[in-house]
Protein backbone atom coordinates (compact mmCIF):
# COMPACT_ATOMS: atom_id res chain seq x y z
CA UNK A 1 0.00 0.00 0.00
CA UNK A 2 1.56 3.46 -1.03
CA UNK A 3 2.00 6.43 0.45
CA UNK A 4 -0.54 7.78 -2.34
CA UNK A 5 -3.33 5.56 -0.98
CA UNK A 6 -2.95 6.38 2.93
CA UNK A 7 -6.15 5.85 4.58
CA UNK A 8 -8.58 6.80 2.82
CA UNK A 9 -10.62 3.44 1.96
CA UNK A 10 -10.97 3.15 6.20
CA UNK A 11 -11.75 6.77 6.75
CA UNK A 12 -14.60 6.49 3.85
CA UNK A 13 -16.05 2.87 5.28
CA UNK A 14 -16.37 4.95 8.34
CA UNK A 15 -17.90 7.87 7.74
CA UNK A 16 -20.21 6.08 5.44
CA UNK A 17 -21.30 3.43 8.37
CA UNK A 18 -21.93 6.51 10.81
CA UNK A 19 -24.22 8.44 8.61
CA UNK A 20 -21.86 11.09 7.69
CA UNK A 21 -22.21 9.67 3.77
CA UNK A 22 -18.57 9.53 2.27
CA UNK A 23 -17.07 9.93 -0.95
CA UNK A 24 -13.74 8.53 -2.33
CA UNK A 25 -12.12 10.78 -5.16
CA UNK A 26 -8.82 8.89 -6.61
CA UNK A 27 -6.30 10.53 -9.45
CA UNK A 28 -6.68 7.72 -12.28
CA UNK A 29 -4.76 9.80 -14.74
CA UNK A 30 -2.48 12.44 -15.16
CA UNK A 31 -0.30 14.50 -17.53
CA UNK A 32 2.91 16.69 -17.48
CA UNK A 33 4.66 17.72 -13.76
CA UNK A 34 0.68 16.75 -12.18
CA UNK A 35 1.22 17.51 -8.18
CA UNK A 36 0.22 14.03 -6.87
CA UNK A 37 0.63 10.39 -8.52
CA UNK A 38 -1.91 8.53 -10.24
CA UNK A 39 -3.89 6.46 -7.38
CA UNK A 40 -3.64 9.21 -4.71
CA UNK A 41 -6.92 9.96 -2.53
CA UNK A 42 -8.97 12.10 -0.65
CA UNK A 43 -12.25 11.35 0.76
CA UNK A 44 -15.46 13.63 1.24
CA UNK A 45 -17.75 13.28 3.72
CA UNK A 46 -21.29 14.64 3.74
CA UNK A 47 -21.26 17.68 6.06
CA UNK A 48 -17.73 18.71 3.96
CA UNK A 49 -14.75 17.16 5.78
CA UNK A 50 -11.79 16.63 3.49
CA UNK A 51 -9.15 14.30 4.46
CA UNK A 52 -6.41 13.01 1.92
CA UNK A 53 -4.70 15.07 -1.44
CA UNK A 54 -5.40 14.82 -4.92
CA UNK A 55 -3.68 17.37 -5.94
CA UNK A 56 -1.14 19.00 -2.93
CA UNK A 57 -4.15 21.41 -2.96
CA UNK A 58 -4.60 23.33 -6.08
CA UNK A 59 -8.22 21.50 -6.94
CA UNK A 60 -9.23 20.04 -3.51
CA UNK A 61 -12.10 22.39 -2.87
CA UNK A 62 -13.61 21.77 -6.46
CA UNK A 63 -13.05 18.29 -6.10
CA UNK A 64 -15.39 18.46 -3.07
CA UNK A 65 -18.57 20.69 -4.69
CA UNK A 66 -18.49 17.53 -7.04
CA UNK A 67 -18.19 15.07 -4.36
CA UNK A 68 -20.96 16.70 -2.52
CA UNK A 69 -22.63 16.73 -5.63
CA UNK A 70 -22.03 13.22 -6.70
CA UNK A 71 -23.75 12.04 -2.67
CA UNK A 72 -26.82 13.88 -3.55
CA UNK A 73 -27.76 12.37 -6.86
CA UNK A 74 -25.66 8.96 -6.23
CA UNK A 75 -23.40 8.76 -10.18
CA UNK A 76 -19.99 9.00 -10.28
CA UNK A 77 -17.96 10.94 -12.57
CA UNK A 78 -15.08 11.70 -13.95
CA UNK A 79 -13.26 15.25 -13.37
CA UNK A 80 -10.81 16.68 -15.46
CA UNK A 81 -8.62 19.61 -14.10
CA UNK A 82 -5.51 21.60 -16.06
CA UNK A 83 -2.97 22.36 -12.96
CA UNK A 84 -1.76 25.91 -14.34
CA UNK A 85 2.10 27.01 -14.04
CA UNK A 86 1.00 29.24 -10.97
CA UNK A 87 -0.74 26.42 -8.70
CA UNK A 88 1.90 24.14 -9.29
CA UNK A 89 4.71 26.43 -8.42
CA UNK A 90 2.56 27.19 -4.97
CA UNK A 91 2.92 23.15 -4.44
CA UNK A 92 6.73 23.00 -5.41
CA UNK A 93 6.39 21.76 -8.61
CA UNK A 94 8.28 23.62 -12.13
CA UNK A 95 4.87 23.36 -14.21
CA UNK A 96 2.12 22.66 -13.92
CA UNK A 97 0.10 20.01 -15.90
CA UNK A 98 -3.66 17.94 -15.82
CA UNK A 99 -5.30 15.53 -14.11
CA UNK A 100 -7.96 12.92 -14.29
CA UNK A 101 -10.11 12.38 -10.34
CA UNK A 102 -12.63 9.67 -10.62
CA UNK A 103 -15.52 10.59 -7.95
CA UNK A 104 -17.62 7.61 -6.03
CA UNK A 105 -20.04 8.05 -4.24
CA UNK A 106 -19.67 5.28 -1.12
CA UNK A 107 -22.85 2.95 -1.18
CA UNK A 108 -24.49 4.35 -4.53
CA UNK A 109 -21.83 3.89 -6.74
CA UNK A 110 -18.77 2.35 -4.76
CA UNK A 111 -20.36 -0.97 -3.32
CA UNK A 112 -20.06 -0.82 0.40
CA UNK A 113 -19.24 -4.47 0.53
CA UNK A 114 -16.44 -4.30 -2.06
CA UNK A 115 -14.94 -1.39 0.30
CA UNK A 116 -15.17 -3.40 3.57
CA UNK A 117 -13.43 -6.03 1.72
CA UNK A 118 -10.71 -4.00 0.17
CA UNK A 119 -10.31 -2.04 3.73
CA UNK A 120 -10.16 -5.65 5.42
CA UNK A 121 -7.61 -7.19 2.75
CA UNK A 122 -5.48 -4.03 3.63
CA UNK A 123 -5.57 -4.65 7.35
CA UNK A 124 -4.53 -8.56 6.64
CA UNK A 125 -1.41 -7.15 4.38
CA UNK A 126 -3.20 -8.60 1.38
CA UNK A 127 -2.48 -7.09 -1.95
CA UNK A 128 -5.67 -6.34 -3.96
CA UNK A 129 -6.46 -4.34 -7.03
CA UNK A 130 -9.72 -2.32 -7.23
CA UNK A 131 -10.31 -2.55 -11.05
CA UNK A 132 -13.17 -0.02 -13.02
CA UNK A 133 -14.86 2.04 -15.19
CA UNK A 134 -12.76 5.42 -14.78
CA UNK A 135 -15.88 7.29 -16.41
CA UNK A 136 -17.99 6.12 -13.86
CA UNK A 137 -16.66 3.90 -11.10
CA UNK A 138 -18.40 1.21 -9.18
CA UNK A 139 -15.89 -1.68 -9.48
CA UNK A 140 -14.53 -5.24 -7.67
CA UNK A 141 -11.77 -6.22 -6.27
CA UNK A 142 -9.19 -8.86 -7.73
CA UNK A 143 -5.59 -10.51 -6.19
CA UNK A 144 -4.81 -12.19 -9.96
CA UNK A 145 -3.21 -10.81 -12.76
CA UNK A 146 -1.22 -7.05 -12.97
CA UNK A 147 1.78 -8.54 -11.90
CA UNK A 148 3.90 -5.43 -13.45
CA UNK A 149 1.57 -3.30 -11.79
CA UNK A 150 1.95 -4.96 -8.22
CA UNK A 151 5.43 -5.15 -8.34
CA UNK A 152 5.62 -1.40 -9.46
CA UNK A 153 3.36 -0.22 -6.88
CA UNK A 154 1.63 1.80 -9.95
CA UNK A 155 -1.86 2.38 -10.82
CA UNK A 156 -3.23 3.14 -13.77
CA UNK A 157 -5.49 2.93 -17.01
CA UNK A 158 -5.28 -0.72 -18.74
CA UNK A 159 -4.91 -0.74 -22.64
CA UNK A 160 -8.92 -1.97 -22.70
CA UNK A 161 -9.62 1.72 -20.45
CA UNK A 162 -10.38 0.43 -16.83
CA UNK A 163 -8.82 1.73 -14.10
CA UNK A 164 -6.62 -0.56 -12.13
CA UNK A 165 -5.51 0.96 -8.56
CA UNK A 166 -3.10 -0.90 -6.77
CA UNK A 167 -3.73 -1.78 -2.68
CA UNK A 168 -0.33 -2.85 -1.41
CA UNK A 169 0.59 -3.34 1.75
CA UNK A 170 3.15 -1.27 3.39
CA UNK A 171 7.12 -2.77 2.51
CA UNK A 172 8.88 -3.78 5.17
CA UNK A 173 12.43 -4.56 6.23
CA UNK A 174 13.18 -6.95 9.20
CA UNK A 175 17.12 -6.48 10.15
CA UNK A 176 18.92 -9.03 12.38
CA UNK A 177 21.28 -7.37 13.95
CA UNK A 178 21.24 -4.31 15.18
CA UNK A 179 24.93 -2.76 14.46
CA UNK A 180 26.38 0.32 12.95
CA UNK A 181 25.04 -0.98 9.76
CA UNK A 182 21.70 -1.06 10.83
CA UNK A 183 21.72 2.21 12.55
CA UNK A 184 22.81 3.88 8.71
CA UNK A 185 20.22 1.35 7.19
CA UNK A 186 17.27 1.82 9.13
CA UNK A 187 16.93 5.88 8.20
CA UNK A 188 17.52 4.86 4.40
CA UNK A 189 14.83 2.45 4.89
CA UNK A 190 12.18 4.82 6.02
CA UNK A 191 13.14 7.32 4.01
CA UNK A 192 12.30 4.35 0.62
CA UNK A 193 8.89 3.93 2.70
CA UNK A 194 9.89 1.03 4.60
CA UNK A 195 8.86 0.29 7.81
CA UNK A 196 11.99 -1.10 9.77
CA UNK A 197 11.60 -3.88 12.30
CA UNK A 198 15.09 -4.39 14.28
CA UNK A 199 15.59 -8.08 15.88
CA UNK A 200 18.52 -8.95 18.23
CA UNK A 201 18.07 -10.76 21.22
CA UNK A 202 21.35 -9.06 22.63
CA UNK A 203 20.45 -6.02 24.89
CA UNK A 204 23.25 -4.31 24.49
CA UNK A 205 22.66 -3.94 20.90
CA UNK A 206 19.40 -3.54 20.15
CA UNK A 207 18.84 -0.84 23.02
CA UNK A 208 16.35 2.17 22.61
CA UNK A 209 19.21 4.33 23.04
CA UNK A 210 20.79 3.73 19.53
CA UNK A 211 17.98 3.09 17.41
CA UNK A 212 15.42 5.62 19.03
CA UNK A 213 11.41 5.30 18.50
CA UNK A 214 11.56 1.85 16.33
CA UNK A 215 10.90 -1.82 16.93
CA UNK A 216 13.01 -3.41 18.56
CA UNK A 217 12.60 -7.26 18.81
CA UNK A 218 14.71 -8.84 21.53
CA UNK A 219 13.53 -12.30 21.09
CA UNK A 220 15.91 -15.14 19.01
CA UNK A 221 15.50 -14.50 15.61
CA UNK A 222 13.54 -17.85 14.55
CA UNK A 223 10.81 -16.52 16.96
CA UNK A 224 10.48 -12.89 16.12
CA UNK A 225 10.28 -13.64 12.22
CA UNK A 226 7.15 -16.29 12.99
CA UNK A 227 6.05 -13.58 14.83
CA UNK A 228 6.06 -10.90 12.69
CA UNK A 229 4.84 -13.11 9.99
CA UNK A 230 6.85 -13.04 6.75
CA UNK A 231 4.95 -12.07 2.97
CA UNK A 232 6.23 -10.72 0.06
CA UNK A 233 6.28 -6.75 0.85
CA UNK A 234 8.89 -8.19 3.33
CA UNK A 235 12.78 -8.08 2.89
CA UNK A 236 15.26 -9.54 5.20
CA UNK A 237 18.91 -8.72 6.34
CA UNK A 238 21.02 -10.52 7.92
CA UNK A 239 23.84 -8.24 9.76
CA UNK A 240 25.16 -10.29 12.60
CA UNK A 241 27.92 -12.44 11.00
CA UNK A 242 26.80 -14.87 13.37
CA UNK A 243 25.59 -18.26 12.27
CA UNK A 244 23.86 -18.99 15.91
CA UNK A 245 21.81 -15.44 14.98
CA UNK A 246 21.63 -15.29 11.10
CA UNK A 247 21.20 -18.84 10.50
CA UNK A 248 17.44 -19.68 12.17
CA UNK A 249 16.48 -16.46 10.51
CA UNK A 250 17.47 -18.04 7.22
CA UNK A 251 15.26 -21.44 7.96
CA UNK A 252 12.32 -18.89 8.65
CA UNK A 253 12.86 -16.90 5.27
CA UNK A 254 13.93 -19.68 2.84
CA UNK A 255 10.86 -21.28 3.25
CA UNK A 256 8.39 -18.02 3.37
CA UNK A 257 7.44 -15.51 0.59
CA UNK A 258 10.08 -12.40 1.17
CA UNK A 259 11.23 -10.70 -1.87
CA UNK A 260 15.00 -10.03 -0.54
CA UNK A 261 17.26 -12.14 1.69
CA UNK A 262 20.24 -10.25 2.02
CA UNK A 263 23.11 -11.77 4.30
CA UNK A 264 25.97 -9.73 5.24
CA UNK A 265 29.83 -11.91 5.09
CA UNK A 266 32.57 -12.41 2.56
CA UNK A 267 32.58 -14.69 -0.07
CA UNK A 268 34.28 -17.26 2.05
CA UNK A 269 31.52 -16.32 4.94
CA UNK A 270 29.10 -16.90 2.45
CA UNK A 271 30.39 -20.13 0.72
CA UNK A 272 30.29 -21.46 4.62
CA UNK A 273 26.58 -20.71 5.12
CA UNK A 274 25.34 -22.42 1.55
CA UNK A 275 27.05 -25.46 2.89
CA UNK A 276 25.25 -25.67 6.49
CA UNK A 277 21.88 -24.92 4.42
CA UNK A 278 22.72 -27.63 2.31
CA UNK A 279 23.71 -29.80 5.74
CA UNK A 280 19.66 -28.70 6.65
CA UNK A 281 18.16 -29.75 3.83
CA UNK A 282 17.85 -26.92 1.88
CA UNK A 283 17.72 -27.23 -2.27
CA UNK A 284 20.59 -24.86 -4.46
CA UNK A 285 17.69 -22.75 -5.51
CA UNK A 286 16.08 -21.93 -2.07
CA UNK A 287 19.87 -21.49 -1.07
CA UNK A 288 19.69 -18.85 -4.10
CA UNK A 289 17.48 -16.36 -3.25
CA UNK A 290 20.21 -15.45 -0.79
CA UNK A 291 22.17 -12.26 -1.65
CA UNK A 292 25.39 -12.76 -0.02
CA UNK A 293 27.93 -11.05 0.33
CA UNK A 294 24.80 -8.55 0.70
CA UNK A 295 24.05 -5.37 -1.47
CA UNK A 296 25.36 -4.41 -4.91
CA UNK A 297 28.91 -4.02 -5.50
CA UNK A 298 29.44 -0.28 -5.02
CA UNK A 299 33.19 -0.65 -3.36
CA UNK A 300 31.40 0.32 -0.18
CA UNK A 301 33.51 0.42 2.87
CA UNK A 302 32.02 2.33 5.67
CA UNK A 303 28.78 1.52 7.38
CA UNK A 304 26.34 4.09 5.68
CA UNK A 305 27.73 3.13 2.69
CA UNK A 306 26.96 -0.56 2.75
CA UNK A 307 23.47 0.57 3.98
CA UNK A 308 23.21 2.33 0.78
CA UNK A 309 24.30 -0.59 -1.24
CA UNK A 310 21.82 -2.78 0.50
CA UNK A 311 19.09 -0.25 0.02
CA UNK A 312 20.05 0.05 -3.86
CA UNK A 313 19.64 -4.05 -4.27
CA UNK A 314 16.37 -4.17 -2.14
CA UNK A 315 15.05 -1.77 -4.76
CA UNK A 316 16.54 -3.87 -7.84
CA UNK A 317 15.00 -6.90 -6.67
CA UNK A 318 11.62 -5.25 -5.55
CA UNK A 319 11.26 -3.30 -8.80
CA UNK A 320 12.92 -5.96 -11.47
CA UNK A 321 12.28 -9.29 -9.93
CA UNK A 322 15.13 -11.54 -8.60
Amino acid sequence: MSNELNGAPELALEWHRAGRGAVLATVVETWGSAPRRVGAQMVVSGDGQIEGSVSGGCVEGAVMVEALEALEDGRGRLLEFGVSDGDAFAVGLACGGTIRVLVEPVGAVLNEKVLADLVLARSERRAVAYVCDPETGGGALVSDGFVERFRMDRSGVEDDGLFVAIHNPPLRVVIVGAVHIAQALVPMARIAGYDPIIVDPRSAFGSEARFPGETILDDWPDEALEAVGLDGRTALVLLTHDPKLDDPALHVALRSDVFYIGALGSKRTHAKRVERLQADGFSDAEIARIHGPVGLDIGAASPPEIALSVMAEMTEVLRKGA
